[in-house]
């Protein structure tokens, strides 16, 4: 595993829920998504129990729906800026379910996702944004078929499931940091 599969500035707790790329040389797509569990709550590390498969069904009513889901993402962003990751850039993570990009369909298989600690309607932090600039400009360096046009949001990829980062993302002000 090439030492680019591990962000150095990120805590890593390692998630199951990830298996290989058919191509690991195609690396082509940062897909960027929202989670908080339960929905609007960012004072526990259920993110990180979900993405362990180790979210226990009795603590939430939304959790008896979710726990025997197996996701994960590469990264999430938590609202102070701290990345934890969970799944090496090398390996597919399971984030992104029945999806489209540029008219190739399964974008796990060639993509890396990205978790933000939020909603589609609350505004994402500025610790936030500052992080994900900076962990874009790294995946941009060290992915070469990863360009500013080959990064999306869930909800573009698979629009009529799914609506994340939502309205409450910036793209224009991204953008201008990973431009920087």
């Amino acid at each position: 595993m090439s030492s680019s599969s591990w962000y150095s500035l990120a805590k890593v707790v390692p998630s199951p829920h990830c298996d290989d790329r058919p191509d690991p040389s195609d690396i082509s797509l940062l897909v960027i998504h929202n989670i908080s569990l339960p929905p609007g709550d960012f004072t526990q590390n259920n993110i990180e129990a979900f993405f362990q498969g180790q979210l226990q069904a009795s603590a939430h009513p939304f959790f008896e729906r979710i726990s025997a889901m197996r996701v994960s993402a590469h990264c999430l962003i938590k609202r102070d800026g701290e990345v934890v990751q969970f799944v090496p850039f090398a390996k597919r993570a399971w984030h992104a379910g029945v999806s489209c990009f540029a008219g190739r369909e399964k974008c796990n298989d060639y993509s890396i996702g990205i978790e933000l600690e939020g909603t589609d309607s609350l505004a994402y932090s500025e610790a936030q944004y500052l992080a994900l600039a900076e962990l874009t400009r790294y995946l941009l360096s060290t992915y070469t078929q990863l360009t500013p046009l080959r990064i999306t949001g869930h909800q573009y990829i698979a629009p009529l499931r799914k609506t994340d980062p939502g309205l409450s993302f910036n793209w224009s002000k991204y953008h201008k940091m990973i431009a920087k």
